[in-house]
Order: structure tokens, then sequence, then C-alpha cells
């Protein structure tokens, strides 16, 4: 029975993915633009000429591979922390293990691979400085998040940043047609591939998770009889095998999307509830706490300021206690802004600024607006007839400020609550062109 005996054999097999992780380049799959003929990290193999960078892009693209694949081309010894996990105890030791090794004394630093590098605090990431500094290590470090926000300024000058983006499914496909003729297992099974679609859009675009879901179709057919993969098979079989929860596939959007709704809409209960969801099944505390930014910005706004304030104070929180203790900054700011009045008046007003700007960028700004810090400038009339605010009564002057083709424009338009209806009636009295 060659099935059976594929069974028995695969639970002593590390699972697909370990199995299918390529070498070298040339079996790398993606990411032409930084692997491909003439791609910064294929010249970095090429020449020889490594320095540290930051690998940043979604999960199950390439990073450590990537990142394995340059070290060993190299030469280099592989070193790999998990920022989820190590501390600065464990980066110093590294380091120390890095100087006394035989690669180092030959003159060639080893590599020192960081796993989700946005989640080490400053210490840990300054703990790193310099060793990168005085090439004791080269840092290749993977993120899922921007590392402009999650990376010390410091440490990031000192690394290039690498984009690698989500396959396609051109890249997909062949991941799969690899796999099929080249595992050790899969090869050997009668496998008929009917259809792709679920395969591929349950995947995401993650080439771990397409053959993490390959294998388990796969695996879920009785021996001896031929394997028809086709997109009610797949969507049958992830019913009953995946967890309700993966930050990194498609019910995280579901989830977050619930959750952004529900505070949009004015329900803590909800907000709470989907908030516990995410927390349980592993998101990452820090994106929660962006997106409860940006909620307060968007859609709560000028209602109720402080909001943001709070929003922001949330996130700086979160940034440096972790979990578990973060969970309660996030629930208590979950629940004060989906009880919070709610204007999206701010968010409209720049939109409409915004696409305005893009078709009257050549709109002259008042020259009684413009600053004169030349005599030549002065000459010109550069800021004459300026009236100052503070010199007239009220602190306020009528004044045209917009240029004069835009004149009585109105963007901002104060939705319907307490605080924007005070500020509405400030503004009728102050801009009759304006008609609040």
């Amino acid at each position: 029975m060659k099935f059976d005996e594929n069974i028995g054999r695969s639970s002593m097999l590390p699972p697909l993915p370990e199995r299918m992780r390529p070498k070298t380049l040339d079996g790398y799959v993606g990411q032409r633009h930084l692997v491909g003929e003439g791609g910064i990290l294929r010249n970095m193999i090429e020449t020889g000429n490594l320095s540290s960078f930051i690998l940043w892009g979604p999960p199950g693209v390439g990073k450590t591979t990537l990142a394995r694949i340059v070290a060993d081309n190299l030469g280099r010894e592989f070193h790999t922390l998990s920022a989820v996990s190590a501390g600065v105890k464990e980066v110093r030791e590294v380091i120390d293990k890095a100087r006394g090794g035989s690669v180092f004394a030959a003159g060639l630093a080893p590599v020192l691979f960081i796993d989700e590098i946005h989640r080490f605090n400053k210490s840990q990431q300054d703990a790193l400085l310099g060793a990168v500094e005085d090439g004791t290590i080269v840092l290749i470090g993977a993120t899922t998040e921007n590392p402009s926000f999650e990376v010390n300024t410091p440490l990031l000058s000192r690394c290039q940043v690498f984009v690698l983006k989500s396959l396609e499914p051109d890249d997909l496909r062949e991941l799969l047609d690899r796999a099929l003729k080249e595992d050790v297992l899969l090869k050997e099974m009668d496998i008929r591939i009917d259809e792709t679609e679920a395969l591929f859009r349950y995947s995401g675009g993650d080439a771990r998770k397409l053959l993490n879901i390959l294998e388990m179709v796969t695996g879920s057919f009785p021996g001896g009889q031929t394997i028809v993969i086709d997109n009610k098979t797949v969507a049958s079989c992830l019913q009953e095998n995946v967890a309700l929860y993966d930050k990194s596939g498609e019910m995280h959007y579901d989830i977050i999307s619930a959750f952004i709704k529900s505070v949009r809409g004015s329900d803590p209960n909800a907000a709470v509830y989907y908030l516990g969801r995410m927390l349980a099944g592993g998101e990452d505390p820090l994106f929660i706490a962006r997106r409860l930014c940006v909620l307060a910005a968007e859609d709560i706004g000028l209602a109720n300021p402080n909001a943001l304030l709070l929003a922001n104070s949330c996130f700086q929180i979160v940034h440096n206690i972790g979990m578990p203790e973060a969970r309660i900054p996030l629930a208590e700011t979950a629940i004060y802004l989906a009880s919070s009045p709610k204007s999206n008046s701010a968010y409209m007003a720049i939109g409409k600024a915004m696409d305005l700007a893009s078709r009257t960028q050549t709109s002259p700004v008042p020259l009684y607006l413009r600053n004169a810090p030349t005599k030549l400038m002065e000459e010109l009339g550069y800021s004459d007839g300026y009236k100052y605010a503070h010199d007239y009564p009220g602190h306020f002057v009528d004044l045209e400020f917009m240029p004069s083709d835009l004149s009585g424009t109105v963007l901002y338009e104060p939705a319907d609550n307490k605080k924007e209806e005070e500020m509405r009636r400030r503004l009728a009295a102050l801009w009759k062109k304006y008609h609040y």
C-alpha cells in the first residue's frame, strides 16, 4: 500500500513548507525585484558585499528563507532570534558568540537574523547598535510592520529596507507545481488539480499557508485513491481544520472589520467582544492600538477631540508595557471610542481638500500671505497688506486666505454634534461668505 507507507513516512518528516524551503535564489519563488537579474540581493551575493538590511512584508513571502539563502551563499554563520521571545540578554549572548566564532576570525561577520524585529523595544534595539556599526554582525531583520514606525532611527539608519510583496497567482502556481513534482511524498501520490481558485484565495499570497493547505487537503484523502483538488474540497477541508482566528488570514480581516464597524456604530459591547477575539487569537496589540488611533481621528474626530489624545496615549502605553497588561488600556480605549459621539467631518474635509488641491496646484497664494525674507520680495509686494489677527477685536480679521479663484469654497462642514454646533455658530458669525 504505497499511500499508507507515505502516511507513515510523513509522520517522520518535517511539514511540507519546510521540506520545500529553497536553498538557492534560483529555487526561490517571487520577489523578482530583489532576487531577479540585477536585483539588489542577488548583487549582494554575487559581489560578496553584504550589509545589514530589513525585510518588510506580509507573512509567508519568504523573509526567513531569503535571509538564510543570503547567509549560506556567502559562507556566513547564521544566528537567529525571535523578537517575540528574546531579550537584551539573548542579543548580547549572540554578539559575544559572534565575536568568538571562527568565521568572524576569518574576516566574515556572521549574520544575525531577527524575526519580528518590530517587537523589540528601544533597549533591545539599542543593544544591537554597536555590533552593527563596528561590523561584528550583519543584521537581517524581518518585520510585517512599517519599520519607519517600529524600528529606532539610529538602527534604521544603519540598515537598508527592502519591501517584499504578497505572492502573485503565477508565483503560487509555480510553488504548487514544484511541490507536486519535487516533494518526496507528494510526487508519489496520484493528485489531480481541477481548480486552484480556493487554494490560492485562502493562501492569501502566503507561500507557507499554500503549502500547509495543500498538505492538509492531500492528507484528508484515504489511501489508494486519486486525490482531486477543487474549490469545494479545499473549502470543506479548511472548515474542519483551520483555527477560527488566523492573524494573517481571511478571518483576520473579518474580525478587524467587525471591530472597526462596532466602534463606529457606537456599540461598546460588540467592540470589546471583537477586541477579545483578536487578543485571544494572538493579534499584535500594537496593530489594534494603531487602528484605534485611526478610528479616533476618522470616526470621532471633532465631536470629541479627547478621543484622539486617549487613543495616542493607549498606543504609547501598549508599546511600553506589552501583553498581557496591554489588554486593559486597549479595552478602556475601545469602550470609550465606541461610547463617544461620532463625526467624520475632518476626514471628509481633508478628502475634499486633497481632491481640490490636485486640480488647483497652479492657483497662486495671495501676495500678502507670503513671507518676504529678502528685499526683492518685499519690493515685489510680498507680505504687503497682511493683517495680523491678534491686532483686531476678538483676534479676528476678515481677510481672504484662499487663492482668489477659490474664494468662498467650503471644505469643512461641521457635523451634527454638540461641539461642532458650537464651532458652526462661531464660524457663521465670523465668515458670512461661507454660509455656515
